[in-house]
């Protein structure tokens, strides 16, 4: 199944004979203060396949891959790319190199078009100004060759999503790229995309090109890749062969635990209304409402869910909820109580909880240490407060208990947020939210970025708190975890719930179809 990252019959620095490998790390060591991110790392990458890394968080996977993007500089040992020693000092130094990076959150202009976009800092320029026709016809050229499929000519912002992630991948593709290293590439996808992406892949290897894929989604890493390294607390354990390893057996090297499910449903609901919507329209600065008359009610103990491809609605309809976007028109009850008008303090205070969809920009200050993140959002009440004034020493005390009780791997309450990886932020803001005892909680992609175990542990968490009682509006990009956790499913599209599905009885391909406009009408009672 697995073999030692270090085996091999081949010499060192080549994949078969003389043939060298794209991509070979050989003892990569990396440190910050009070952490070692990557200790030892090996890792061999050959010409023209799909090579996987996957790995729990903070397993150091991103650091690698900045690394090997040239964002860092290691400590210790060597970086080879087609046999040859490199040294990268910079991402200009890794494009020059052929290495190009698609990040996992888009880096695109909207208000450009995707020519635009992928000649952006590279334009090829005649007589001082933009040369379109040659930048036009090598854009086509890469979509013609990759089947990417793309308009140069299309604003950027009328794209879906897994249009959006082929301008990223025709970006690094137009600037030399022979190796492209893709972070979290699905995350965002409904099943239909994923296929693409996976054709647009086979496509790319085809044609000799290298690509490192970075997943928690097992099954697809599984369908995806030639071959699989795990690293684990920042050094690689093991590599192991798609076509003979299992899920569970690659769970098992990442997290030294059976791959997790989120368990069978259970009848929890009870006839008490927490959240009700009554034609909630959010306005837009186009013509059609970023939210048009969404009605919907979540009582305790039931998990409602929203899916959607993302920017149909369901960012502005969350920040509706919350109080951070007018409402044009309805209204938002809590209970018995209409609290359209209030401001989002005090929906907090009157037990709204809330895992934001952007962890960053809206659910931690990054510079700021642990324990203030902690409190952050909860700064009038216990434990943050004694009296008039902040209780630090609570305040820290009460991030180590979270930390201790979520996994928040770190090395202590004053440690900055930033230096976190995304999956323990994550961790931490659940935490965070699930501690502050809510009666409603609204839930955007609360496992978005987290490997395995801690995605079980959070599932856990929402399913043992709907037992109790908690009403939880669930917002995600994982199909099978609305399917899984949804008493109640509805499918969001340009603003509006289209329909109401069962989640007892629903695909993901079913599921998805909808969300893509593709199956017209609801499949149940709205």
């Amino acid at each position: 199944m697995a073999e030692a990252a270090t085996g091999g019959a081949h010499p060192p620095g080549t994949a078969t004979g003389d043939v060298p490998y794209a991509v070979e790390l050989r003892g990569i060591t990396k440190r910050f203060p009070g952490v070692v991110a990557n200790r030892d790392i090996q890792l061999r990458v050959r010409r023209g396949e799909v090579h996987a890394i996957v790995g729990e968080n903070g397993a150091g996977k991103s650091t690698l891959m900045k690394t090997l993007y040239g964002m860092h500089r290691p400590d210790e040992g060597t970086i080879l790319l087609d046999g040859r020693e490199a040294t990268l000092r910079s991402p200009s130094d890794a494009i020059a190199a052929g290495i190009g990076m698609v990040h996992q959150h888009f880096m695109l202009a909207d208000n450009f078009t995707v020519l635009e976009n992928v000649v952006l800092g590279s334009e090829p320029t005649r007589g001082g100004r933009l040369d379109r026709a040659t930048a036009r016809r090598r854009i086509t050229e890469l979509s013609d060759r990759y089947a990417l499929n793309l308009d140069p000519d299309v604003l950027v912002e009328e794209l879906g999503v897994g249009d959006r992630q082929r301008v990223e991948i025709a970006k690094v593709l137009y600037r030399g790229a022979t190796t492209l290293i893709l972070d979290e590439p699905t995350a965002v996808l409904v099943p239909q995309e994923v296929d693409e992406l996976f054709g647009n892949l086979a496509e790319l290897t085809r044609e000799g090109l290298t690509v490192i894929f970075i997943s928690h989604k097992l099954d697809e890493v599984r369908k995806v890749a030639d071959s699989i390294t795990v690293i684990r607390r920042g050094t690689t354990v093991g590599t192991a062969d798609p076509r003979t390893t299992t899920a569970r057996q690659l769970a098992e090297l990442m997290v030294g635990s059976e791959l997790p499910t989120p368990g069978a449903r259970s009848a929890t609901v009870r006839d008490v209304p927490v959240l009700r919507l009554r034609g909630l329209t959010v306005a837009s600065q186009g013509s059609r409402p970023a939210v048009d008359d969404v009605s919907l009610l979540v009582r305790e103990g039931e998990v409602v869910g929203i899916a959607g491809v993302e920017g149909n609605g369901q960012a502005e309809l969350v920040d509706a909820i919350m109080g951070l976007r007018p409402l044009a028109d309805g209204s938002v009850e809590l209970g018995d109580q209409d609290i359209a008008d209030w401001s989002t303090r005090a929906r907090r205070e009157a037990g709204v909880g809330f895992i934001p969809e952007d962890r960053h920009r809206q659910g931690m200050l990054l510079d700021a240490p642990l324990w203030e993140n902690r409190i952050l959002g909860h700064q009038t009440r216990p434990p943050a407060v004694k009296g008039l004034f902040i209780d630090r020493r609570a305040a820290r005390a009460d991030t180590e208990r979270i930390m201790e009780e979520y996994d928040v791997r770190a090395p202590g309450p004053d440690t900055p947020a930033v230096a976190l990886s995304g999956g323990n932020q994550q961790k931490l803001i659940v935490g965070r939210e699930m501690s502050a005892s809510p009666r409603l909680l609204v839930a955007a992609h609360p496992t978005r970025g987290v490997d395995v175990g801690a995605q079980a542990a959070i599932w856990e968490l929402l399913n043992t708190a709907r037992a109790e009682g908690l009403g939880i509006l669930l917002i995600s990009a994982d199909l099978d975890e609305l399917i899984s956790l949804s008493d109640t499913l509805h499918v969001m599209l340009r603003g509006r719930l289209v329909a109401t599905l069962d989640p007892t009885a629903v695909t993901p391909e079913q599921l998805g179809g909808h969300m893509t406009g593709a199956h017209d009408g609801a499949a149940g009672a709205a």
